[in-house]
């Protein structure tokens, strides 16, 4: 989840993603072939390319996880293997919102309808970005807010806690300096970064045989160990900010990804 004033990069870093994510392998592009082509929406010049999905925050909840008579596969299964980007993510009825959540455990959805019931695959990367206040300037160096505290508490309480609980990253994403505008880059390229990803997606493979976001709660006390000082702070985490046994797990799963893009063997 990304926050951060109107312009700041969220949308454009979203659409970055894919770029940098791990080579499709035939067996995952089969599937989102065979979902895509389902829905009608298969192109044979994207095989191997991860799908981005990007539905408008009006989408209803049947669009979003599917439905209608005859099930058909919604965003979440048509961004299988691939990224869901949820922009403006207040601005989905809250309804919407909450059928994410079952989605986003177990990587599958049931449709039931009277006359049958179908499942689809949806296990997909969530990327979701906002503005900090209904203006969008809550924090911002150089324009004033012009929200009460009540109408941010309002705005920002639109996300359930349940949900959020669900989300592995949070990222404030400020604005842009004027001076950062004209400069020239001084960042890494995709290329190399997609690198990166793939030698830590590869790592993950040889030692555990799947990604670390799949990881169950016995792989996770086996492989994601934090050394004594790591240990100390995480404990010193869980106590002052109450996580839950969830939020505990995806913390180490996501250090280990950390590790694992830095080539480290322990998680420091």
């Amino acid at each position: 989840l990304m926050v951060g004033p109107p312009g700041a990069g969220k949308s454009m870093l979203a659409s970055r993603l894919p770029g940098i994510l791990p080579p499709m392998t035939d067996e995952e592009a089969l599937e989102s072939a065979a979902v895509q082509s389902i829905a009608g929406s298969f192109s044979a010049q994207r095989w191997r390319q991860r799908p981005f999905r990007s539905p408008h925050h009006t989408a209803s909840a049947v669009a979003l996880v599917g439905g209608s008579g005859q099930p058909r596969p919604g965003e979440i299964s048509l961004a299988h293997h691939g990224v869901l980007f949820l922009d403006e993510l207040p601005e989905f009825d809250r309804k919407v919102l909450e059928v994410l959540r079952e989605p986003l455990e177990s990587g599958r959805i049931t449709i039931s309808r009277a006359a049958r019931q179908t499942d689809f695959p949806c296990r997909f990367q969530l990327v979701a970005a906002m503005n900090p206040c209904p203006c969008g300037y809550l924090g911002h160096p150089k324009r004033a807010c012009r929200c009460s505290p009540d109408a941010v508490a309002r705005y920002q309480g639109r996300i359930s806690g349940p949900l959020l609980d669900r989300i592995d990253m949070q990222l404030a994403v400020p604005a842009l300096e004027t001076e950062a505008l004209g400069a020239a880059p001084d960042g890494e390229s995709s290329n190399d970064i997609a690198a990166r990803v793939a030698r830590a997606h590869a790592l993950q493979l040889d030692r555990q045989a799947k990604p670390n976001a799949l990881l169950s709660v016995a792989e996770i006390d086996r492989y994601c160990r934090p050394d004594p000082a790591a240990t100390a702070l995480l404990r010193a985490a869980i106590e002052r900010l109450a996580w839950s046994a969830r939020a505990y797990h995806r913390v180490l799963k996501l250090a280990r990804t950390i590790a694992d893009l830095a080539e480290a063997g322990e998680i420091s």
